[in-house]
């Protein structure tokens, strides 16, 4: 080990900021086509319907959970540029796929889940990106580092919608390039956009990136990515990874991704339930509360770096689980008013407005109620099909923004905190395949989250769908205080630093 020198520690840096660039645009790569992906899909395949549409929005997630391991064993052994590069590529060409999924005469549906699906694992080098920072950075510089890398996928989340929403002065029909059979449009601007960025940054790791290791101490430490130096370690290295800690943690970020997915989820149909919104009316206010909790988030990735010193990561993880269980404890249906049900402004309200269960029309004469065949207005509230609306209590809306502005603040604590312990746990160890699962972790709960509680709220209502993520949460808090003191750095666990 040797004091690290003012240039390496320039170099070290911009490298990490190449890395958070990485981070970004992976992020903007998911959201910049997920508002268009519907209407574009109903336009090149008519044969597509909405739950083909749920394959490829999770096709994203499926790619990146292939991927993730694949990515970070090859960073282990080989230098970390090729992994990034190549995966940067992969997504680029997939870009390019995606625009050109209108040119052939069938299955045009089968090319944009393969797209979306390899812009995915294209995005499996996440796990580099996290296994580079962690090997980075000293201990107390990696909480920072880690809550940069967080707020910049954050930050991705939120202006990927943005270009798109720009793109779409372009038009439907936008220019065709008759040479090249390209048409540059609303739908397939974004992602040639997006293709640029990542040849950019290929540019930019060629150019800038350079691969650097410090110990937990800061200093200047071989490089296990290094061809020429056989992959040796410092003596630090020695010693083994506690495994039980590394369990507990992919369990806790699966339960963290898993409950923010189901919110993310289950936003749009419970507002347009309990509020009897129109789709157009829960996108858009929708859309306005997620840009809130999304700056609300980036603030919190800041804020927590300064927090973390006083109070350690293991605390402010802690305390982030318990805002995410109050966020979903409010959400419960307290009351006795019950939503409006859909069709009760129609035929003279024929289904009466009743608090009182008892009154209630029942249900299977609900059902057999028809609009009148000239009725285009698109119907609200909550549907009868679903039987529990009509003896649930509705959800208020002051409840809803509570429960929103709770789960921002405390899903970005957990995010940044599971992270931070889980690379400090794995000290000098290489890290990319264990980055690689934690990432795998996150990407099967945004698999599962979506499905779970659209199948739970469908059949069972918000009552049971809220009261099961309780418990999962409950769960994970007993979980923590059970491995709570094994939670600690791998230079603390053998004694070469003190807490």
């Amino acid at each position: 080990d040797v004091v690290e020198t003012q240039e390496h520690y320039k170099s070290r840096w911009r490298s990490i900021w190449i890395m958070y660039l990485t981070m970004f645009l992976s992020s903007v790569g998911f959201s910049i086509v997920i508002m268009s992906v519907w209407p574009y899909l109903q336009k090149i395949d008519p044969t597509a319907d909405a739950s083909f549409l749920g394959w490829i929005i999770a096709s994203y997630s499926i790619g990146q959970m292939v991927a993730s391991p694949l990515f970070g064993l090859w960073s282990n052994y080989r230098p970390r540029r090729e992994p990034l590069v190549v995966s940067t590529a992969i997504s680029v060409a997939a870009n390019c796929l995606y625009a050109y999924v209108h040119v052939p005469h069938s299955h045009n549906k089968y090319y944009m889940l393969t797209a979306r699906a390899l812009v995915g694992f294209g995005a499996g080098n996440v796990a580099v990106v996290r296994s580079y920072i962690a090997g980075a950075t000293s201990l107390t510089e990696r909480t920072s580092a880690m809550a940069n890398t967080s707020a910049c996928q954050a930050v991705g989340f939120i202006l990927g919608p943005v270009f798109q929403t720009c793109f779409t002065l372009i038009g439907e029909e936008g220019i065709t390039w008759k040479l090249v059979h390209l048409q540059l449009n609303m739908y397939t601007a974004p992602v040639l956009f997006g293709a640029l960025l990542g040849v950019i940054n290929i540019i930019l790791i060629f150019a800038i990136f350079r691969e650097h290791r410090v110990d937990d101490m800061g200093r200047q430490c071989k490089s296990i990515n290094f061809e020429e130096e056989s992959g040796v370690l410092d003596q630090d290295a020695e010693g083994n990874v506690d495994h039980v800690a590394v369990v507990a943690i992919n369990f806790l970020f699966f339960v963290i991704l898993f409950v923010f997915a189901v919110f993310e989820t289950i936003a749009t149909p419970l507002t347009m339930d309990m509020y009897s919104w129109t789709r157009k009316e829960a996108v858009f206010y929708n859309g306005i509360i997620l840009s809130v909790v999304g700056i609300e988030s980036v603030i919190v990735f800041l804020v927590v770096k300064t927090l973390s010193k006083k109070t350690g990561e293991r605390a402010i993880l802690h305390g982030g689980l318990l805002i995410v269980l109050v966020g979903f404890f409010i959400l419960l249906p307290w009351g006795k008013k019950l939503p409006n049900i859909q069709w009760q402004e129609i035929k003279n309200n024929s289904i009466p407005r009743t608090t009182s269960t008892e009154t209630l029309m029942p249900f299977w004469s609900l059902q057999a109620m028809q609009l009148p065949s000239n009725h285009t207005v698109e119907p609200v509230g909550c549907p009868v099909t679903q039987s529990w609306c009509l003896n649930t209590p509705m959800i208020y809306l002051a409840q809803y923004i509570s429960s929103d502005i709770l789960i921002g603040l405390g899903y970005p604590v957990c995010n940044v905190m599971s992270y931070t312990l889980y690379s400090k746990i794995l000290g000098p160890k290489p890290q990319g395949v264990y980055m690689g699962w934690l990432t795998a972790s996150g990407s099967g709960a945004r698999i599962l989250g979506p499905v779970f509680v659209s199948q739970i709220y469908t059949h069972l209502g918000p009552r049971w769908a809220f009261s099961l993520i309780c418990g999962v949460v409950v769960v994970s808090l007993l979980l923590l205080e059970i491995v709570y003191k094994r939670l600690i750095a791998f230079s603390v666990r053998y004694g070469r630093m003190q807490e």
